[in-house]
């Protein structure tokens, strides 16, 4: 297999695993509505760091998309996830 093909497909694969990561955060948004609250600091330092790789990846010259789109449903359920942490 030669290496771009590898890296390639390494990329493809991490970025599902990275997205499945954070589709995972639904569970803990069903269960803070439903009043078990989560710590908020850890989806929020998620959702900064999801927001900046994305912006990294989207304006560098040759646009990384593995890392795009890996990180940007973090943005979303990241701080989904911090907003519903709180008995509002």
């Amino acid at each position: 297999m030669k290496e771009s093909t590898f890296i390639n497909w390494l990329g493809r694969i991490a970025s599902i695993i990275a997205i499945l990561m954070y589709v995972s955060y639904v569970a803990q948004i069903y269960n803070n509505l439903h009043g078990n609250y989560c710590a908020p600091l850890q989806p929020f330092v998620a959702g900064v760091n999801c927001t900046l790789w994305s912006i990294y990846a989207f304006f560098k010259e040759d646009r990384d998309w593995p890392v795009f789109w890996a990180n940007f449903p973090g943005i979303f359920f990241s701080f989904a996830t911090f907003l519903t942490c709180f008995p509002w």
